[in-house]
């Protein structure tokens, strides 16, 4: 009964978020289980131009480190803020929703080859956490129970908070770019007088991935219903 009850409810992520996080945890998994290390994962551009180790290019957004704390964090938010965006401003629209992960991962890699970056996971969920507060700027966010605040302070905070562990914010810099001109190029640009549409999802994804109807049975998540989502209540991380 129990497994039939995680099934099912495994089975109700929407399939981009689903794949994902699956992803992550097997990777991870992998890793604890001294399958592969994270030698064999990393982003380095010599090894994957130069040696053809092409999967590097897609493992190293896969790695979140060992399992603990910042194992955890990672996770919640990217499961969460996947999620979201996933049933929210792109339900009905998986193709587009994989084009952004496209667009974001390539603009990211171009960034890595700059920065001194290995892995690039996080700054792709602070990328997700990014875009969705500016769709939603009106949600409002309760951090540990101390800061209440707009949710686009939201990826501030998180970089705040990793300044505050003595982690680089370099991640979440980078997050924040990206998410930025994905933002900008898709939610700023074309209304603005002159401006227009520059991101187009290719015909190829959506024949693959949309589906012509709708889901009737779909329950909206909080923050989608009228008066949004109290961030924190009753899932107060680290409360």
């Amino acid at each position: 009964m129990a497994y039939q009850t995680l099934r099912q409810e495994y089975l109700q992520v929407p399939p981009v978020t689903r794949a994902y996080t699956t992803a992550c945890v097997l990777t991870t998994a992998a890793v604890q289980l001294e399958l592969i290390t994270p030698f064999q994962l990393y982003f380095n551009p010599e090894l994957i131009f130069k040696h053809f180790q092409i999967w590097r290019l897609i493992t190293n957004y896969l790695f979140f480190g060992p399992v603990g704390f910042n194992f955890l964090f990672n996770m919640i938010f990217l499961y969460r803020y996947c999620r979201m965006l996933e049933e929210g401003s792109f339900r009905g629209r998986t193709a587009d929703f994989v084009f952004m992960f496209l667009f974001g991962g390539l603009l990211m890699t171009l960034f890595g080859l700059f920065v001194n970056l290995v892995f690039l996971g996080q700054a792709f969920t602070i990328m997700l956490v990014y875009i969705w507060s500016r769709r939603n700027p009106y949600v409002r966010m309760n951090f540990f129970g101390l800061l209440i605040f707009q949710a686009p302070f939201l990826p501030w905070v998180l970089m705040g908070f990793s300044l505050l562990l003595g982690n680089s914010i370099i991640v979440d810099l980078l997050g924040i770019a990206v998410g930025h001109i994905y933002f900008f190029l898709e939610d700023v640009f074309p209304n603005q007088p002159g401006g227009g549409r520059l991101l187009r999802t290719p015909s190829v994804l959506k024949a693959i991935f949309d589906t012509p109807e709708d889901d009737p049975n779909y329950n909206p998540l909080p923050e989608e219903r009228p008066g949004g989502f109290a961030w924190g209540e009753g899932q107060r991380l680290g409360g």
